[in-house]
Order: C-alpha cells, then structure tokens, then sequence
C-alpha cells in the first residue's frame, strides 16, 4: 500500500513535565512507520498550546530545532481542550492525507497508530480508537463512564463506547468536521455525525507518565453536561414531564383532601403545604437552570466569537505551500 502524510496532534496544556518523555516515543514511532512504508517523511508531530502558564512552548520550540518533523501551535489563550484539539486539525488538515489525535500525556497507546493506519489505506476515513479495558480507572471513574454512555445512548446521541478522542480522520473527514460551525463543541459525538466509513482498533489504557491530569472531577462533570446539553433536548422534555407529574400530584391531592372535608377529617397542620412547596419549588428551579443551560449555549452560538486565535504557527507558510505541491 501507498505510504501516506500523516499528521499526529497532540494537545497541551502544561505539559513540560511529560513533553521530554512523550515526545521521544512519538519520534521513534515515526521512524519505524517510516521505514515500514507507512508514511512518508513528510508526516509530523503538531503540538498545539493551548495558553499553558508553563515551558511547554518553549519545549515544543526546541524540539523543532532538533526535529523539523515537530510542528508547533500556540494558541493566545487558554481555549479548551476541545478548541486546542479543533485548531490542531484545521492546521493540519490542507497538508496531510490524514491526522491522528491523542493527549500529549500518551495515557492511549500509541502503538495502535501503525493499526489506524493500515485501517485507513483499507478505505476508512474515520478510525476510533477504544479502550478494550478500564484497568487504569478507578472504579468510581469507571461506574461513571459507563452510566454517561448509556445516558447518551438513551438520549439519541451516537457515541462510540469507550472512545475518546483518540482517533484518525481522513482529509476529507476532517474538512466536513470543520464545516461544522457549533460553538459548543464536544467532537466525541460531532464526528459520527459525519458519515463517512468508519472502524475501530482496540487498546488498552496505560498510566500518566507524569505531571497531573488536566480533568479533576468537576470538569469531567461539566464536559459531560455540555456533551448532552448540546445534542439532546431531552433533559427540557423530562422537565416538562416532571411538570405535569406535579401538576397530576397537585389534583390528586386537592381532590383527596376534599372529600376529607367532606367527612370531617381535616386535620390541621401545615406540613403537607410546607412539603408541597419545597417539592415544587425545587421542580421549579431545576427547570429554570435546564432551560437556563440551554438558553446560554444560544446566546454563545449567536455572537459567533472565532472559536481558537493562533498566537502563533510554525508551519511556515513556505512549507505550507511546498507540502500542497
């Protein structure tokens, strides 16, 4: 099979503890890929800041100097990993026949490369890359992982279970994907939106090799939120069910207390008024915060902010221009 340009984008934000680990790694990957026939020489390795406070565009700036194969994106600011991924791929998109991404950290083996590879020159545009195991999980990240795939899936969301955002796009792939013009990004379930034939390479998860991960719990629950508040409106039609489950509650009781009325039972107090209030007023407010949620990612959508600013690129327009020839 032809070998093919190939572009591996690799997002980070502080990351000059595991940079001097992983990126040795990622260039011994290359060469073998290389000498096996798989890419050409002109395949590279983009890392893309995204507005790290720490020596990672600095690391990223030496190992050019070092290897022409590292290509360097920083962004003005810290846009999100979801944004630093996107901009990587609209960087690289025009050159390469495909691109790969994975976390600077390499926590996804990077030996399922090579497989996405020949899975592409089969004719798949899209190669996700899954976990066959949790191992490296803990049980609770685990438990919560599987419950989020199951809501998606119950929502209408396609997702691939246990895939991340490890995965290959083809050029074509990733020129549709960047048609999309949603603020709100959550690529895990944007790319099956795309269509094109896809597959799957299994891996196993491994350890950080350093620094710390960059989703602590609560980020882990605010990127989930946003992953279902931005393709599903079934969390406004549950409200409105709750609605009217409080509303059929609300005349059932009235009618329950009428008749005890009429038999003389009434018994004074105010607890069930005071319960009654606390339930609806939570009802309420929950309601409010979903429509709320959804209200907000509108008003984001509407002002049409760029979604990443490249401070700065080098990838030379000379190169650009070469590597389109």
């Amino acid at each position: 099979m032809t070998a093919i340009d190939l572009a591996i984008v690799l997002p980070a934000y502080n990351e000059e503890a595991v940079l001097p680990i992983s990126l040795p790694r990622l260039e011994k990957l290359l060469d073998q890929m290389i000498a096996d026939q798989l890419v050409t020489p002109k395949s590279r390795l983009v890392f893309v800041d995204d507005g790290s406070q720490d020596k990672t565009w600095a690391l990223i700036q030496q190992a050019q100097t070092q290897d022409p194969r590292v290509t360097g994106v920083k962004l003005s600011r810290n846009f999100g990993h979801q944004r630093a991924l996107l901009a990587g791929l609209s960087v690289t998109a025009p050159l390469m026949d495909a691109v790969i991404s994975i976390d600077a950290d390499l926590q996804d083996d990077i030996n399922a490369i090579p497989k996405m590879v020949q899975q592409f020159q089969t004719g798949y545009d899209v190669v996700y890359g899954v976990r066959n195991d949790r191992q490296t999980d803990t049980a609770f990240k685990r438990g919560t992982a599987n419950m989020f795939y199951g809501l998606m899936k119950r929502l209408g969301v396609q997702m691939i279970p246990n895939s991340a955002d490890f995965r290959l796009l083809s050029q074509r792939a990733v020129k549709t994907l960047l048609s999309f013009p949603e603020e709100n990004l959550f690529l895990r379930a944007m790319v099956p939106l795309v269509g094109y034939p896809s597959t799957t390479v299994e891996y196993a998860r491994l350890q950080r090799p350093a620094g710390e991960s960059k989703y602590p719990l609560k980020k882990m629950l605010s990127f989930a939120f946003d992953g279902i508040t931005s393709f599903s409106i079934e969390p406004i039609r549950l409200v409105m069910d709750i609605g009217f489950l409080f509303v059929f509650i609300g005349i059932a009781a009235f009618i329950y207390s009428l008749v005890q009325h009429g038999r003389g039972r009434v018994v004074p107090g105010w607890t069930s008024m005071f319960c009654s209030l606390w339930i609806i007023g939570g009802a309420l407010m929950i309601a409010i915060s979903v429509l709320g949620e959804y209200i907000g990612k509108i008003y984001t959508e509407v002002k049409r902010r760029p979604r990443f600013i490249i401070e700065e690129d080098t990838v030379t327009p000379s190169e650009k221009e070469t590597q389109k020839k």
